[in-house]
């Protein structure tokens, strides 16, 4: 979202100063707003200077000076495309809610430790199946719901059993992911090259 500077009522070289204040953080599109020609005359030379392009437009007394340097779409796109990996062929199988058998607290605890580990790696999964009492990592496990939300944000598919939801009474409780069912769930089994079952 482009930002906007409200400098009425600043005189020169104030709204030059926060202008450049924004170039100089490597600010590429916004706009400052100004109700003086001898501001609106400073900032096209301090544009002019910088390399920015601008466009003036004039509400009654009031100046509207839109900087902009380079393609404002293009930079929206990789704004959404930061932080976010290329993700590979292949899914994680969740049908309970600890990894490994024995002690179930530390079981949740490695189940919390494993999605930690393939949120911070290079290689994501393109989907994480959540079945039977998988279904309460998603719900339950506080501490593994927020690297779920990472996974989630960089663009990996959280499908989560709705019968197995219903059947354990957390419908409600569902924080991270969508409700599925055993069609989508399947072919995405089926898609992938790998599913990883933990």
């Amino acid at each position: 979202m482009k930002k906007f500077i409200d400098a009425k009522g600043k005189n020169c070289p104030i709204p030059v100063i926060m202008a450049k204040k924004e170039i100089e953080s490597g600010v590429n599109f916004f706009e400052i707003e100004v109700d003086n020609k001898i501001a609106v005359e400073n900032l096209k030379k301090l544009a002019k200077n910088q390399g920015f392009e601008i466009k003036i437009t004039q509400d009654k007394d009031n100046f509207k000076v839109d900087f902009s340097n380079g393609c404002e779409e293009c930079e929206d796109i990789l704004n959404k495309l930061e932080g976010k990996k290329e993700l590979g062929n292949w899914a994680v199988f969740v049908n309970k809610e600890t990894i490994g058998s024995g002690d179930d607290e530390l079981g949740k605890s490695l189940m919390k430790m494993f999605l930690y580990t393939i949120s911070e790696g290079e290689d994501l999964p393109s989907s994480i199946l959540f079945m039977n009492g998988g279904v309460k990592v998603p719900t339950l496990n506080e501490q593994a719901i927020e690297h779920l939300k990472v996974l989630e944000s960089k663009g990996v598919e959280l499908l989560v059993c709705g019968a197995c939801l219903n059947f354990y009474g957390l419908e409600e409780q569902l924080s991270v992911g969508k409700v599925s069912n055993m069609y989508d769930i399947t072919n995405v089994m089926k898609e992938v090259s790998k599913v990883i079952t933990i």
